[in-house]
């Protein structure tokens, strides 16, 4: 099968558009919480419910490793696509190998879920169909980590998502800074401080699900920064507050470099 892969990298709105085949293997462990910490060096269109889509570009170029950590005091139901989906408790680490080429790549946190010993069941904020195991991206609101590996001058281009809305801190970094431009986090009391109007249990909502207009949803490409976005930008100035919001979202680092992504980052 043959799939299209859409990834929006420059400022201000430059689509690349790139034709791969076939799937992506992976592989990943889980780490216990009894790890040895000191070994770990620690935007976007909103597509929730979409199938992520692999690429494999038959290159020679490296792919990445990303080690998630859960440093909240609550268990998180980790999610990546592709990856699947784990659960983390406290300080327990999840190790993601994914290939060169990827593109759409998402993981999020999901909170305050039950599943059967089939995998089956539920999740309060950014549940993937009801699965352990996401095939598919989450539903708001979730704060989302994406990512696009060894795309244009082979370089990756990472960011941090609040087009589906919050329900998780996040921190998304490169363990190396060499070529790197920043990493990047949203720690910021966002369900606190959430307007009455976007708020649910476990999360502050994005405006597109509550009101579904298109000054929100943005399906034409045409729309612009809105009351909403600017709570949200306002407190992670880095992170994507609506879709069109490239020019100061969207961060890069050589391909070949890890990552870790932290859930409640201290």
């Amino acid at each position: 099968m043959t799939f299209l892969c859409y990834k929006r990298i420059v400022s201000p709105y430059l689509l690349l558009i790139f034709i791969f085949t076939d799937q992506l293997v992976e592989s990943q462990s889980l780490i216990g919480p009894n790890f040895d910490k000191s070994l770990l060096p620690f935007g976007s269109q909103s597509t929730t419910g979409i199938l992520f889509s692999s690429c494999n570009r038959n290159e020679v170029n490296p792919g990445a490793t990303f080690t998630m950590l859960n440093n909240c005091s609550f268990a998180v139901w980790a999610a990546a696509i592709p990856g699947g989906g784990r659960r983390l408790d406290s300080r327990q680490t999840w190790l993601l190998n994914v290939q060169p080429g990827t593109t759409g790549g998402r993981i999020w946190g999901r909170t305050n879920c039950s599943f059967d010993n089939s995998g089956k069941g539920n999740c309060e904020t950014g549940d993937c169909g009801g699965v352990l195991q996401c095939e598919t991206y989450g539903s708001p609101p979730n704060t989302v980590a994406e990512f696009a590996l060894n795309q244009v001058n082979d370089l990756d281009f990472f960011d941090i998502s609040l087009v589906d809305g919050f329900n998780i801190p996040i921190e998304f970094r490169p363990t190396s800074k060499t070529g790197c431009s920043r990493g990047v986090r949203c720690a910021a009391d966002i369900k606190g401080q959430c307007p009455a109007e976007l708020r649910v249990a476990g999360g502050c909502n994005n405006p597109c699900t509550v009101f579904k207009t298109e000054e929100y949803c943005c399906n034409n490409g045409k729309c612009g920064p809105t009351e909403y976005s600017k709570f949200f930008k306002e407190r992670c100035p880095d992170a994507y507050s609506y879709p069109r919001d490239d020019a100061t979202s969207t961060f890069t680092c050589p391909s070949g470099t890890h990552y870790d992504v932290v859930f409640c980052p201290s």
